[in-house]
């Protein structure tokens, strides 16, 4: 198939507009792939529930009848492994879970105020 002469620079002009156009939506207008926005979506997600959860956590610990000397360990305990003593603790463990959460715990250490007396 043959081209009008005067039609090309009409096709060469919306091929590399579309390629600009894709650049600056990917780079600078905020376009995302599926994939991606799925993966935004989810992580989103798990953030709200942690939050959501967080007041469990406090009342786990605020009900817990070893409250003192689980506080005192975890305050004892550099402050990068508090984390897994709050989840050796039992406070991250939400009922129906086999085993505690990380992020929660990191959360729950947060809401405990451990560096009060």
């Amino acid at each position: 198939m043959t081209t009008p002469e005067w039609l090309k620079p009409g096709i060469y002009g919306a091929l590399i507009g579309a390629v600009f156009v894709g650049i600056v939506g990917f780079t600078w207008g905020g376009w995302v792939t599926g994939s991606n926005a799925e993966k935004m979506a989810s992580e989103m997600a798990e953030d709200r529930v942690i939050t959501a959860l967080v007041p469990f956590c406090l009342d786990m610990s605020r009900t817990d009848e070893e409250r003192i000397a689980k506080l005192a360990a975890i305050r004892e305990t550099s402050s990068f492994r508090r984390r897994d003593a709050v989840m050796e603790a039992g406070w991250a463990t939400m009922p129906g879970a086999e085993g505690p959460n990380r992020e929660l715990a990191q959360a729950c250490i947060e809401g405990l105020d451990l560096d009060a007396s």
